[in-house]
């Protein structure tokens, strides 16, 4: 429960923020969204009007000075999110950034220090272990019913939508690529289930399907401290494939499949000596449970989903299987110190 009113400001007119995220913190109590900032005038007023924001602007200073705002949700393109994050803390308001926090691990680091020393709450929106499937994946692990887990592998090629093309297919200079945008997502995954970060990594990357100057497919091996190994595929142009979590150890299996998305569906089947059977998990709503413990950690009640600290180590990942695909080599993943 939310003791006073926080004041939203949207740092980027996103489909995202659209989509999930003014939903998500209108449904927190006492959460309300005051401003929306968007580079194009035309584009944020007519934002503002369609989603009843009070006000738009094209400053963000006017945004972080001017109004009554106390927290923000950054959903700009990669390269922006350092210097308006930045910008956000020295202003002492709480901030959500989407992912990745930034072009380079070594930025987002500096983020997550700037906001330990601002004393201000700043969290990754990274949805995937918000999911009811992900949390019933992780008890069953937690529990040893799986026994000793020995390999993960993760499916996660999609086609990506039209209107969320753009930037991502052609941009590098703005974080474009499939290894940004989705490799985090399977680095925090994996991080989240095991309780370890991966320590080594080879991989393989292409484009010109759909990428022009970034790739829009990746493949790429981990091995994790414990001797554990993960697999991985992401990709942009795959129209039909479904996407899917598998775990297996020495005691069990578990198979997910449509569970790397956005929206609470999917099937988990646990298969062990005694066969498989059809796994129930939670259908709420994920970016409504993260922005619930995002507004507690505001109330000094608990912590964020995903913490900045867990932002700077899917980057740090995603940096190794980029680094790794572009030299053919096997890269030990740097996450700095953190």
């Amino acid at each position: 429960m939310n003791n006073h009113e926080t004041r939203w400001g949207l740092i980027g007119a996103s489909t995202i923020a659209s989509q999930w995220m003014i939903g998500a913190i209108r449904a927190q109590e006492g959460h309300s969204i005051t401003s929306v900032l968007s580079t194009d005038a035309s584009r944020g007023a007519d934002f503002a009007a369609s989603h009843e924001v009070g006000s738009s602007t094209t400053s963000l200073s006017e945004m972080l000075n001017d109004q009554p705002v106390d927290a923000v949700y950054i959903s700009t393109t990669n390269e922006k999110h350092y210097d308006q994050a930045m910008a956000a803390i020295s202003a002492g308001k709480h901030v959500m950034c989407e992912k990745p926090l930034a072009m380079n691990s070594r930025d987002a680091s500096e983020m997550v220090k700037a906001a330990e020393k601002a004393g201000v709450v700043f969290a990754t929106n990274h949805h995937l272990r918000n999911a009811g499937s992900h949390l019933a994946i992780k008890e069953l692990i937690r529990s040893g019913r799986l026994g000793s887990v020995r390999s993960i592998r993760i499916f996660h090629a999609v086609m990506l939508p039209p209107q969320l093309q753009g930037w991502r297919i052609n941009n590098a200079s703005a974080g474009g690529g499939v290894i940004p945008d989705i490799v985090v997502h399977d680095a925090d995954t994996v991080r989240f289930h095991l309780d370890e970060d991966p320590k080594e990594v080879v991989a393989m990357e292409s484009s010109g399907v759909m990428g022009r100057g970034v790739e829009d497919s990746a493949m790429s091996v981990w091995t994790m401290p414990s001797g554990i190994m993960v697999q991985t595929h992401e990709s942009f142009t795959h129209p039909f494939a479904t996407t899917g979590f598998e775990v297996h150890g020495d005691k069990g299996s578990v198979i997910a499949r449509n569970v790397m998305t956005q929206q609470p569906i999917g099937e988990i089947i646990l298969r062990n000596a005694d066969g498989e059977r059809l796994v129930q998990f939670s259908d709420h709503n994920l970016y409504e449970r993260s922005m619930g413990m995002f507004a507690a950690a505001i109330n000094g009640e608990g912590t964020p989903s995903a913490s900045g600290i867990d932002g700077v180590k899917s980057l740090a990942v995603a940096e190794a299987v980029k680094q790794a695909a572009t030299s053919g080599r096997r890269i030990t993943v740097d996450y700095g110190g953190v």
